[in-house]
């Protein structure tokens, strides 16, 4: 039992409370930076699959929720355009205090925890699916931990990590990795020469995830592997705290599920090979609204005795059967392409 719990991820190890309510200030700091813009947000279609059809979810930050008719991926609209997104990223200060602050503060169990199984998925799909060691590009390789290990056990000839936050970027430098400062639309590299883009925690962010995907299908070589992960928003921490859940942010614009994600892959040239949702914080995450008293589980019983009554017995059990039956909030998908 002791080796089960030693491999547990916590909140706590990732983003550490004693830093996260500075954090919290700077986010809104940003935040009320780019609402001053909101009468200049546009409405967009589906991020998905391109319906204009939708339903209003909820309201939150002063930017409305809205979940597609047809696949159900639910998104922000109307949203901050590109060019906005661009500065909101170039000047952030949420993003400088994560990289100065929580990013090292936690780096052991990131590592430990989420890297490192990464790059082992990493090897075995690139094993699986016969994929040569040539070229490896990470789009948004934040504090540069994944790229560093990728290339620590020489699994790529060539390792490129694209990082348009300068504070990141100068991170991910320090770590020896070769690095493009920019925004991704704007990074000039030829065609068909990448064997696999890696991309975690980004798609959710982009004002047009299918240019994002496009974009990536055509540095990919032919059969070149993507592998993706975000929140799949009929997760279970997602779909039981709808606002309350602090994924819902004016960062993240798009919310995917299995199957609206496997929608656009299509739209955008890939084959979806896996769509797996290896989550490790839903339960813990509900839980703790619910004992900081921000979330009430008044009429679900059922909920109340496995987050609550008897957590030390069923807690752990409740999060490996979201992430085997594809109800975690946390989305892994790996495509190739056509």
């Amino acid at each position: 039992m002791s080796k089960v719990k030693h491999n547990i991820l916590t909140e706590e190890e990732i983003r550490p409370a004693s830093l996260m309510q500075h954090q919290n200030k700077q986010y809104m700091a940003d935040l009320d930076r780019i609402l001053r813009h909101k009468k200049d947000f546009v409405y967009i279609p589906c991020p998905a699959c391109g319906s204009k059809s939708s339903v209003r979810m909820f309201k939150k930050y002063g930017v409305f929720y809205v979940s597609c008719s047809a696949c159900q991926t639910v998104y922000v609209n109307p949203r901050p355009t590109l060019k906005m997104l661009r500065l909101y990223y170039s000047s952030s200060e949420n993003y400088r205090y994560w990289n100065k602050h929580i990013f090292s503060a936690s780096e052991n169990s990131r590592r430990n925890k989420i890297f490192v199984p990464r790059v082992k998925l990493l090897a075995k799909a690139c094993k699986r699916y016969n994929i040569d060691a040539g070229a490896l590009m990470e789009v948004g390789a934040g504090f540069g931990t994944f790229c560093e290990e990728v290339k620590k056990r020489r699994l790529f000839e060539r390792v490129i990590a694209i990082e348009p936050t300068p504070s990141l970027a100068e991170s991910c430098r320090h770590k020896g990795l070769e690095v493009i400062e920019k925004q991704f639309e704007q990074v000039k590299f030829k065609k068909n020469t990448i064997d696999v883009v890696a991309s975690f925690e980004v798609i959710e962010h982009l004002f047009c995830p299918r240019d994002f995907l496009v974009k990536c299908n055509s540095l990919l070589k032919p059969k070149g592997l993507i592998i993706v992960t975000c929140p799949n928003f009929k997760g279970f921490d997602i779909a039981t705290l709808q606002s309350f859940s602090n994924s819902i942010d004016i960062e993240h614009l798009n919310y995917f599920n299995p199957d609206s994600f496997s929608c656009l892959f299509s739209k955008c040239g890939f084959e979806t090979l896996e769509v797996l949702t290896p989550g490790k914080l839903d339960a813990e995450l509900v839980r703790k609204k619910v004992i900081d008293g921000e979330f009430s589980l008044s009429g679900q019983p059922f909920l109340k005795q496995v987050l609550v009554d008897d957590w030390e017995r069923l807690g752990s059990l409740f999060q490996k059967f979201l992430a085997d039956n594809l109800l975690s909030s946390h989305m892994w998908a790996v495509a190739r392409k056509q």
